[in-house]
């Protein structure tokens, strides 16, 4: 862990406050994508608190890291990490999904913070290539990162930017993949299977590294062992659960895009250890 992180029982708190607030914006919006938001939290709590170069106060400061959420519909846990980090009041939150709202349904450039509009699967990770490839062209040092929906990766696009990435050596970026194991319509296994993961993206030339995507300790562990690696890119398989924390919602993928009521929001909150 770098300086400036927190110790991981902190982290872990981190966690549970955004749960709870992505969980109220999206059940005051009505509608949202809690499942696949869960399920990222402590990926994105690791890279904004631990791991990535960036400033709130300047959004734009040409040495950032960059993100690219890919799995554009999980926007709320970006939104909630991005206002806790000081970009925009959490206040705000509350608007999501309302009309005139700049926390648009899907990430969304307008909001400070957020690199590219996304929501069209797998266009994310190319871009994110594009920008590393950038950056390698005009000498300038940052990072890349870019979190991957498992259903996202059954697209095309997704391998051949995988092989682009490679083919140019990008060691400045780092994928992750939310690998919850659910997508829209059902267990990912039984609408397109993805294994052998670690062994395909090995033989498109990545370094791959599997963790349990709910602990701090081997998240940042795998962060730090991508800076090390020189010559080609770093794919990280985040084991997870689909709607975390929450147990009516822990692998369940009719929450992948439905919102709870305020009796299922106290249900949940209870599960996460908030008094209601």
């Amino acid at each position: 862990m770098n300086a400036r992180c927190p110790d991981v029982d902190a982290l872990r708190q981190k966690a549970r406050q955004l749960r709870r607030d992505l969980l109220e914006m999206i059940t005051e919006a009505g509608s949202g994508h809690p499942g696949g938001s869960l399920s990222a939290v402590e990926i994105l709590v690791s890279l904004y608190f631990c791991k990535m170069r960036h400033r709130p106060e300047e959004p734009t400061w040409p040495m950032r890291d960059r993100f690219i959420m890919s799995k554009g519909h999980a926007s709320p846990v970006l939104y909630a990490t991005l206002a806790d980090c000081g970009y925009f009041p959490r206040e705000e939150l509350k608007t999501f999904r309302k009309l005139g709202s700049r926390l648009q349904g899907h990430v969304h450039a307008g909001v400070p913070g957020v690199e590219l509009s996304t929501g069209s699967m797998e266009q994310g990770f190319s871009v994110a290539n594009g920008i590393a490839l950038g950056a390698r062209l005009r000498g300038v040092d940052f990072r890349v990162y870019c979190l991957l929906g498992d259903g996202e990766i059954q697209e095309g696009q997704v391998w051949e930017a995988a092989m682009m990435a490679a083919h140019h050596k990008l060691d400045n970026v780092c994928a992750v993949l939310d690998a919850n194991g659910v997508q829209e319509n059902g267990p990912v296994s039984a609408i397109k299977g993805l294994e052998p993961l670690d062994e395909k993206w090995s033989s498109f030339g990545w370094h791959v590294i599997e963790v349990d995507g709910h602990s701090f300790e081997e998240i940042l562990a795998a962060l730090d062992e991508a800076e090390t690696v020189k010559g080609r890119p770093t794919f990280v398989i985040a084991h997870t659960v689909k709607g975390r924390g929450v147990s009516f919602m822990e692998g369940q993928a009719g929450w992948h895009g439905k919102a709870p009521s305020r009796e299922e929001l106290k249900r949940a909150l209870s599960d996460l250890g908030f008094q209601t």
